[in-house]
């Protein structure tokens, strides 16, 4: 049936991202949804589903986003209809949108709520942190017993893609420089101190060849977005964010059956979406490209379709991707810059996403921005999804 033009953003919402160990994670998602809702100009009531994403930090607290804790905070209990909760890692955010749309699309619903909050900043022990990420959808029969970790996963990749193209160190490193010039942009970003490709590379060695400015920071955030039918959307806003198209790909679960550590699946997922939105690349805007780290941003910039096999490193290198560039990147300062929340990492980029198409943006407003694509992946890489938005329907 597709989904081009049946859906929009219409209301997103976010709190800093960082360390706050005063902060509840309650009040991370209650404040995002606030603010959507505020954003949108609704009446609260108009909601009637509500869609979590799964917290990582406390089992305790992702059974009560399981168990409707958000539709009572917000005064919505005997209203909502139905509280859902969606997860799959950092593609979470992917598929809000397509099962969020699709529910709109079949009538089952008019207005959805969803929702992202967590504190892996502050709500586990560094030493808890490092063995969530040192495990967690990493195999543990064929895997984890010998030695596999994310970084040491994204050292692996970028290892190969480096050898690969010819990429090179100071190139890999440029793209954290510029995740880093859109983060001193954004008043909710974890860091916002000026980053060079010489401090990245003066970083200890993480898991060689990645140095530790490489790799992403947990923290503690939350963000929101509300999502209607383009008809409702056209009556709440003049700038509704249109769902124009979208490709997929689930390719392995232990990262040893992944057949090319250096393409995944993005130019399939890729040709599904433009094809959908009757869009090409030269049509796009601004590319918010999923980072945790920066190897993933150069493949994705490639197979999307933005540069040639192997010029990627040397396209970021010189200043592309930055503030005022050709091509805006990752315009929040993604996971490298603004930080890592779990699955958080993916949802505020497509709120950022939206935000740009809005013209909400402030400092880092990429004017007159009309379409984006967005990319997201959970787990060790193991699927591939883009998204394609818009302010207007092709």
């Amino acid at each position: 049936m597709g989904i081009k033009g049946k859906a929009a953003i219409v209301g997103i919402g976010e709190v800093p991202t960082g360390k706050f160990p005063d902060r509840e994670a309650i009040v991370c998602a209650i404040e995002s949804a606030r603010q959507a809702i505020l954003d949108a100009g609704i009446n609260k009531d108009e909601i009637d589903t509500v869609i979590p994403t799964a917290a990582l930090y406390s089992p305790q607290f992702n059974t009560e986003l399981v168990g409707c804790r958000i539709v009572e905070e917000i005064g919505l209990a005997g209203k909502v209809k139905n509280n859902v909760q969606i997860f799959s890692g950092g593609s979470s955010s992917c598929n809000f949108l397509r099962i969020a749309s699709g529910l709109i699309n079949l009538g089952v619903s008019r207005c959805i709520l969803c929702v992202h909050a967590d504190k892996l900043g502050t709500g586990v022990s560094a030493q808890g942190g490092i063995d969530l990420f040192s495990t967690a959808g990493i195999s543990k029969e064929w895997e984890v017993p010998y030695g596999m970790h994310y970084s040491a996963i994204a050292g692996l990749i970028t290892q190969r893609y480096m050898y690969e193209t010819g990429t090179t160190a100071e190139q890999v490193a440029s793209v954290c420089v510029s995740n880093r010039k859109w983060a001193e942009l954004n008043p909710n970003a974890m860091f916002r101190k000026p980053l060079t490709v010489e401090e990245v590379m003066a970083s200890k060695m993480l898991s060689t060849p990645l140095h530790a400015k490489e790799s992403n920071m947990l923290a503690d955030g939350g963000s929101a977005f509300i999502i209607t039918s383009a008809e409702r959307a056209r009556e709440i806003t003049d700038r509704p964010v249109y769902i124009l198209g979208e490709g997929s790909r689930v390719t392995h679960f232990a990262l040893s059956q992944e057949p090319d550590l250096t393409r995944f699946a993005y130019a399939a997922a890729a040709e599904e979406a433009y094809r959908e939105a009757g869009l090409t690349p030269r049509d796009i805007d601004i590319a918010e490209i999923y980072d945790s780290y920066p190897v993933f941003q150069l493949i994705a910039l490639e197979e999307l379709g933005f540069c040639k096999r192997g010029e990627a490193g040397a396209f970021v290198y010189e200043g592309n991707t930055w503030p005022g560039g050709k091509l805006p990147m990752t315009t929040n300062g993604g996971m490298l810059s603004q930080g890592h929340t779990g699955a958080g990492g993916g949802v505020a980029i497509l709120v950022e996403a939206a935000r740009q198409l809005m013209g909400k943006a402030g400092e880092r407003q990429v004017e007159g921005a009309r379409f984006a694509i967005e990319t997201a992946t959970g787990g060790t890489y193991m699927d591939t999804h883009v998204t394609i938005l818009g302010t207007e329907i092709p």
